[in-house]
């Protein structure tokens, strides 16, 4: 008999709604029957339905219990997270689906973002929780997405998929190396030293090792342990914040938010690509980061008015050229988008394409 054990998670099995358990494995296709609601249909003609809606990543308990609420009325209780932030609800009755949507939409959460659309935005935690951020990021993603919600819902067509990701530092706990549309907090400016507490609160040894770039070194500062940075090897990452307090990063006047394009994770008619950046810097301005929306808005125009059918940013960008596209986009080449950086992966098969001759 196996012993029972409390190490790691329950199996996902435990967890499928009885409708995915009966037909596992024997689904013969799926199809969109309108903004936001996919049908998957099964060998055995069982249908399920699933009605995707908006959802912000940070989540009160009250807003789960609204969600739990509609699934118990409309989906048996079930429903799934997405990775990008997106609540789906899992129906077999097609009767409940526009219900479900009128009580969405009466909490405010728009249905859509599946096929050919703008899914939800994935983001950080931002100045909520996070020590290190740069930007905001709720702040951020309710701004952009309040003025590209038409193309969430379908009201708006697009080209094919299109992902926006936030990261609020460049550690990008976020997706943002892998997005079309990549927004990014970055620090200006070299972490400021307290020497007077840092050798009292901080381990000197661990913090020198901390640095990617060997930047930071033991140093004699008035008489006492400290470290000094080396301005000029430092990538402003925080990554030595996070072992010492001593060494705070954030900048109120010169922490900004960089705009990057051109990344996706899909196989689908060209390999994986990582974002590369378009604007170099545009500068905090809570609450709605007017400049930070304008330029997401201007660069999905040009991504709808000239891509082709389920063309991705990167993909359009790669086809009319990197030119064409800064001036299409109005943005002034600076030497902050010289790229010399090449990283292993440019040596190995990244893709699940296989090419023969």
């Amino acid at each position: 008999m196996a012993r029972k054990t409390d190490i790691g998670p329950p199996h996902y099995e435990k967890f499928l709604p009885p409708i995915i358990k009966k037909n596992y494995g024997t689904w013969k296709y799926h199809e969109q029957i309108r903004p936001g609601v996919l049908v998957h249909v099964a060998e055995s003609g069982d249908k399920l339905y699933s009605v995707r809606a908006a959802s912000p990543r940070l989540l009160s308990i009250q807003k789960i219990r609204q969600y739990c609420d509609l699934a118990d009325k409309y989906c048996d209780g079930y429903l799934r997270f997405t990775s990008r932030n997106n609540v789906e609800f899992l129906l077999t009755n097609e009767k409940n689906i526009q219900p479900l949507i009128d009580d969405l939409k009466a909490l405010g959460h728009p249905v859509g973002g599946i096929g050919r659309a703008i899914s939800n935005i994935v983001h950080t935690q931002g100045w909520v929780h996070c020590h290190s951020a740069a930007t905001d990021a709720s702040g951020i993603v309710k701004a952009v997405m309040d003025e590209l919600i038409d193309y969430f819902t379908g009201e708006k067509k697009v080209p094919g998929k299109l992902r926006i990701a936030l990261a609020c530092c460049l550690n990008m706990c976020g997706a943002v190396h892998c997005s079309d549309i990549a927004i990014l907090g970055i620090h200006r400016r070299p972490p400021k030293v307290n020497h007077g507490i840092l050798a009292k609160v901080c381990e000197i040894p661990n913090v020198v090792a901390s640095c990617p770039t060997a930047a930071i070194r033991p140093a004699k500062v008035d008489g006492q342990d400290s470290v000094e940075i080396i301005d000029e090897q430092c990538m402003f990452c925080a990554n030595c914040f996070s072992v010492c307090p001593a060494l705070p990063m954030a900048d109120a006047e010169l922490d900004g938010v960089s705009i990057w394009v051109g990344g996706k994770v899909s196989n689908t008619r060209s390999q994986p690509m990582f974002s590369k950046l378009a604007i170099p810097y545009l500068p905090n301005n809570p609450p709605r980061w007017p400049e930070v929306v304008e330029a997401v808005k201007s660069i999905v125009k040009i991504w709808v008015e000239n891509a082709q059918l389920d063309e991705r940013m990167g993909e359009m960008i790669e086809r009319i050229g990197w030119p064409k596209f800064f001036r299409l986009a109005g943005i002034q080449f600076t030497k902050e988008h010289i790229d010399d950086y090449r990283y292993a992966g440019l040596s190995l098969k990244r893709t699940a394409q296989l090419h023969h001759a």
